[in-house]
C-alpha cells in the first residue's frame, strides 16, 4: 500500500500550497488597486485568512452535518471497525462523529492523518451491514492517507464562506471541482479494496447508499453543497442545476471497476 507520504499525498500538498498562494496573490492584487494602504490591508487580510483556514477548515463538514462526537460507549462497533482498519493501514485513529440525519452518507475531513475526522450518518449506520460499513470506512481512510482531505477541507471552508452570497458560493463550488476531481474517488475505492481485501463489499455498499439516497436526499443547504465533494456519494441531485456541481463519478462506473478488481467481467 502507498504510504501517507506517497506521490498522491505530495501532489495534494503541492496543489493546496499553489491554490493558497494564487488566492493570496489575487487578494493582494485587488487590494493594491486602492493604493499602498489597500495593499497592506490586503496583506493583513491574507494573513488572517491563512490563520483562519488552518484553524477552522476541518470543522466545516462536522458543523454542516450537525454531527456529534462518539466513542466506545456510544458506538463500540464503529470504533472497533475503524481501529482494525487504522492498524492495518498504519495511520492514527481519527476522531469519529455521527450525523443525526437519516440520509445515508459518510465523509472524511481534516488536514491529515493526525487531525482527521470521519463522519457517518445515522442513516448509513442503519442501511449498511458490517461488511459494507467496513468497506465504507476503508474508503474514507484511503482519502485520509492520500491527504485528499487537505484541499477538500480548505475548499469546503472557502465555499461555505462564499455561500453568504448564494450565487457566488455556487460559482466557487463549480470552479473548484477540478481540484477535487473524479479520479480521487476511483483511487480511494481501489485502496479500500486493497485494505479490506474485499472489493465486492464496497461495490455492495455503494449500491446500498445510492438506493438509500434516492429515497431520502440531503436538502441542498449551503453547508451541504459546500462539503458535497467530501462525501462518499454526492448528496446533490442528478437533474437540473445541481447536476453541474457533482464531483463524483457515477455509482455504476465505480461498481463496475470494483467488480473488475474482483475478477468479474461484463
Amino acid at each position: 500500500m502507498l504510504s501517507v507520504h506517497g506521490p498522491r499525498a505530495r501532489k495534494n500538498i503541492l496543489r493546496t500550497l499553489v491554490f493558497l498562494v494564487v488566492l493570496g496573490l489575487l487578494v493582494l492584487f485587488v487590494a493594491s488597486r486602492l493604493g499602498p494602504v489597500g495593499f497592506w490591508l490586503g496583506a493583513v487580510l491574507v494573513a488572517v485568512l491563512i490563520v483562519y483556514v488552518c484553524a477552522r477548515a476541518g470543522t466545516v463538514a462536522v458543523r454542516a452535518m450537525r454531527a456529534y462526537p462518539v466513542g466506545e460507549a456510544e458506538q463500540p462497533e464503529l470504533c472497533r471497525l475503524v481501529r482494525e482498519l487504522t492498524t492495518r493501514a498504519r495511520v492514527p485513529m481519527p476522531r469519529l462523529y455521527v450525523s443525526p440525519t437519516r440520509a445515508a452518507n459518510a465523509l472524511a475531513t481534516g488536514y491529515g492523518p493526525s487531525r482527521a475526522v470521519i463522519c457517518v450518518t445515522e442513516g448509513a449506520l442503519d442501511a449498511l451491514d458490517e461488511r459494507e460499513l467496513r468497506a465504507v470506512l476503508a474508503h474514507e481512510l484511503a482519502h485520509i492517507r492520500y491527504l485528499d482531505t487537505l484541499p477538500g477541507s480548505i475548499i469546503s471552508l472557502l465555499a461555505r464562506a462564499a455561500m453568504v452570497i448564494p450565487v457566488l458560493g455556487i460559482v466557487v463550488v463549480y470552479l473548484m471541482r477540478p481540484i477535487v476531481g473524479r479520479s480521487r474517488e476511483f483511487d480511494a475505492d481501489q485502496e479500500a479494496a486493497r485494505l479490506t481485501g474485499d472489493p465486492l463489499a464496497l461495490a455492495s455498499a455503494l449500491r446500498t447508499l445510492d438506493a438509500a439516497r434516492r429515497e431520502l436526499v440531503l436538502p441542498p443547504e449551503p453547508g451541504v453543497v459546500a462539503i458535497s465533494h467530501l462525501m462518499i456519494g454526492s448528496p446533490l441531485g442528478t437533474h437540473g442545476v445541481w447536476r453541474l456541481f457533482r464531483s463524483h463519478p457515477s455509482t455504476a462506473e465505480r461498481v463496475a471497476r470494483l467488480e473488475g478488481l474482483a475478477g468479474y467481467r461484463r
